[in-house]
């Protein structure tokens, strides 16, 4: 680590301390030349893979696309927001578990999908219908009823009553 003052690059750990939210190391150094002090922090840099588009393009992961596929296909439905971030959490902590430094925008559809299918039924059908191009009602029809031979649960909303 270079000193920020004389930029001298011998410089030496005085003090290494943990933060209180465990999420960063704190070290203070001292130049071995100018002899000042100064602070550093370490913590952990998770980069998100790359997104492979159908064209083959690539871009940057974008948690705001993702959310805005989220809240597009949740319009007037009546899911909290907070079960709503915690879906785009377990999509991103997904990639992350991955460990790839390349994902298929495919990929991460079908992981939206799975994620929207537990929270609400029309909202995944919404984006099932842009997602896989349906074509015609029978597209529509085959996914409605998949949604209706998968498992009833039985869902609440954010008051605690159940949904008729």
């Amino acid at each position: 680590m270079k000193c920020p003052f004389c930029k001298c690059p011998d410089t030496k750990v005085v003090d290494t301390r943990e933060s209180d939210d465990g999420d960063s190391i704190r070290r203070r150094r001292r130049c071995s030349a100018c002899d000042k002090r100064f602070t550093t922090y370490e913590m952990v840099e998770l980069r998100m893979p790359q997104v492979v588009k159908q064209n083959g393009m690539r871009s940057e992961f974008d948690e705001e696309k993702l959310r805005t596929s989220f809240k597009r296909a949740l319009h007037k439905r009546p899911v909290s927001a907070e079960l709503v971030e915690v879906a785009i959490d377990h999509v991103t902590q997904k990639l992350h578990t991955l460990g790839e430094r390349e994902i298929g925008s495919r990929q991460i559809g079908e992981m939206v999908m799975k994620e929207l299918f537990k929270l609400d039924k029309v909202a995944y059908i919404r984006f099932a219908s842009v997602y896989k191009s349906f074509q015609d009602v029978g597209d529509f029809t085959e996914a409605i009823e998949a949604v209706r031979k998968s498992p009833a649960r039985r869902s609440t909303d954010h008051g605690g009553k159940r949904k008729a």
